[in-house]
């Protein structure tokens, strides 16, 4: 017997409602947001990815106040982002020697103020769009998309990610980029929670999908050529300095012994690259060491590449400024080398302070106006020349911005990464990190190499396999052979604005879709 649309809301809603207490639904929603950590490098665990977005679907599918689904995307939320970046609490209390009580709450607030995005994510879906997987899925994707640049941006933890390995569905990301692997994860997600209330019709947009995706995958299609120029040797110098000591002044000689002993055997290959701000002085301090390196490398015949901050004193006025300008960059020296980036993306309060003088209301943050900040480099910033190639730069936080990578990649031959993820010591951070760096290897079809202090180094092809990787925390040398690649990948040409524009439609159309339906009772 065919029910009406009445008679189904009666039996998923009926006079007295039987879903879990608040309290549990809550409770249950956070953890389905904490354990989506397990889907995620270094554990792996991708069906996690379809079950944590599973649940919190299921949990806001039933009529309910906009009050009650905000709190559930919010429980969500809070637990994602607690749990998922915890982290940060290595580099705030180890390293910024805050207090661990303090630290705890720092957390806390991170993962309330992140999980707002949920939070906003859920009362849309309850209040102004239809509530079938489509809509779901695409509201999703907006709020991951509003993660890269919403106050200043911070892209963790995206869906996508946990299938970065898994190809049958990860080869969509040189068509649409990550965005395009959350939304099919999610998509499915969904779809198997409206199966399992027999509502199989809404799998189908997600079969349709995994089968482009599958075949994609099976195809093999390459989106980018080797530019048949012989492949080039790499060391991937991995000086393992400990951060305590790393930025300490008399330290600063002490590194860069580690790493001109570690690079002596070195001198030859084709590229030598050092991570982010090996050398832990300004270019106008390391002249004569610089000059040093610098002559080895020409003598003989290596590129040498390394992070260092840099001091624009040309660009300095008295008059104006109070002090000169200065960049996280890497630069290219040596042998058939040129070349100067500077770091686009920089690290909120790490790297600068946002709102100076707006925060003076906070005693710790009181003048920070005048405290020395990184500036940020140009948008527009021709690539690196190493040895006849064009080579892309991303440094640290920044290669986790899919759409400045892909910018930084467009007419390159390969690209490089370099890092110090010591701040974040042997918890997960740096391996999600690298799990990124795979990622846009994938959407960009372009060989990585990824320098870092502590781990994890690493070669990366243009299919974001991991080539050869270096051991984490150990001062050791990462060799190999990189190869260069010509062309672009759909998303390179046309980024992340396809995506957009679908889940903008999905959601125009899922909005004017339920003006027409019959009004439910809600569960407060």
């Amino acid at each position: 017997m065919r029910l009406s649309t009445v008679d189904l809301q009666k039996r998923l809603n009926p006079d007295k409602p039987k879903g879990l207490h608040m309290g549990l639904t809550v409770l249950l929603a956070w953890l389905a947001g904490a354990a989506f950590i397990l889907a995620l490098a270094p554990y792996g665990i991708w069906p996690v990815a379809l079950v944590s977005p599973a649940i919190l679907y299921a949990l806001l599918v039933p009529a309910m106040t906009g009050r009650r689904a905000f709190l559930i995307g919010q429980a969500y939320g809070t637990g994602l982002w607690c749990v998922g970046a915890f982290w940060l609490y290595t580099s705030i209390h180890v390293y910024g020697d805050t207090p661990a009580w303090l630290a705890l709450i720092m957390i806390a607030l991170m993962g309330l103020g992140m999980g707002l995005f949920h939070g906003f994510l859920a009362l849309i879906f309850n209040r102004v769009v239809g509530k079938q997987p489509l809509s779901f899925a695409a509201l999703w994707i907006l709020q991951e998309w509003m993660k890269t640049w919403l106050f200043t941006g911070f892209p963790w933890l995206f869906v996508g990610y946990a299938f970065t390995e898994q190809y049958w569905l990860s080869s969509l990301a040189p068509v649409a980029g990550v965005f395009a692997v959350s939304f099919v994860a999610v998509l499915l997600a969904a779809s198997i929670v409206e199966l399992l209330r027999r509502r199989g019709g809404y799998m189908i947009p997600s079969i349709a999908l995994l089968i482009i995706s599958s075949t994609l995958w099976l195809i093999n299609p390459q989106w980018t050529k080797p530019k048949g120029t012989p492949d080039l040797s790499v060391s991937l110098i991995q000086g393992n300095i400990p951060q305590d000591l790393k930025w300490l002044t008399e330290y600063q000689i002490e590194t860069l012994k580690i790493y001109a002993t570690l690079t002596r055997d070195e001198w030859g290959r084709d590229i030598v690259l050092w991570p982010e701000s090996s050398i832990p002085m300004f270019q106008t301090e390391a002249v004569g060491f610089i000059s040093e390196m610098v002559a080895m490398a020409k003598e003989t015949d290596t590129t040498w590449v390394t992070g260092i901050p840099y001091k624009d004193e040309a660009a300095f006025d008295a008059s104006t400024d109070k002090y000169p300008p200065f960049y996280n960059s890497v630069v290219a020296l040596g042998a058939q080398a040129e070349g100067l980036y500077k770091k686009q993306r920089l690290v909120p309060f790490g790297e600068y302070i946002p709102f100076q003088g707006v925060l003076d209301i906070l005693p710790n943050l009181a003048g920070s106006q005048d405290i020395m900040s990184y500036s940020r480099g140009s948008d527009q910033q021709s690539p690196l020349r190493v040895r006849g190639h064009n080579l892309g730069a991303a440094i640290c936080y920044e290669v986790a911005y899919p759409d400045t990578t892909r910018k930084n990649a467009i007419g390159t031959d390969f690209l490089l990464t370099i890092s110090n993820d010591a701040w974040f010591g042997k918890s997960a951070g740096p391996l999600q990190h690298l799990q990124m760096v795979q990622m846009r290897a994938l959407e960009n079809g372009r060989w990585f190499m990824r320098a870092t202090n502590t781990g994890v180094t690493a070669i990366i092809d243009h299919k974001g396999r991991i080539v050869e990787r270096a051991p984490q925390f150990e001062r050791t040398v990462l060799r190999g052979d990189i190869q260069a690649r010509v062309g672009n990948t759909p998303f390179m040409r046309f980024g992340q604005y396809p995506m957009l524009f679908i889940m903008t439609l999905l959601l125009i159309l899922s909005y004017l879709g339920k003006r027409t339906k019959t009004p439910v009772r809600l569960v407060k």
